[in-house]
């Protein structure tokens, strides 16, 4: 009998899409089944100012966002009255950062793990 030289494709193309069929539907399954669990000493008071959120989370990643469109990602290490200093930036090796505070409009940080 002889095969046709598209029906070897068609096999290949038929195993590849079984795979990543298989990968697609373990890989949805194995988050399903882990819990998030919440990370002590953190939360947001929306009640204050950012200023004070902010001091909450000294020693903490943070994600600041300004009002020029600029992000940060970093620790913070201290607060003053006008001044945030972050230090260990993101993909900046031994930078740190001086951002006004009344330019931040929202920062983030992570909540929950694994």
């Amino acid at each position: 009998m002889k095969k046709h030289p598209g029906s070897l494709a068609l096999i290949g193309l038929a195993g590849i899409l079984i795979v990543c069929a298989v990968i697609f539907l373990f890989s949805g399954k194995a988050d399903a089944g882990a819990n998030p669990v919440p990370i002590a000493d953190i939360t947001y008071n929306v009640n204050a100012p950012i200023a004070d959120n902010l001091k909450a989370l000294v020693g903490k990643t943070v994600f600041i966002h300004l009002d020029s469109g600029a992000s940060f990602a970093g620790v913070i290490k201290t607060i003053g009255p006008h001044l945030v200093h972050l230090e260990k930036l993101d993909k900046k090796d031994f930078f740190d950062a001086l951002i006004e505070i009344q330019h931040i409009v929202a920062i983030d940080t992570q909540f929950r793990t694994y």
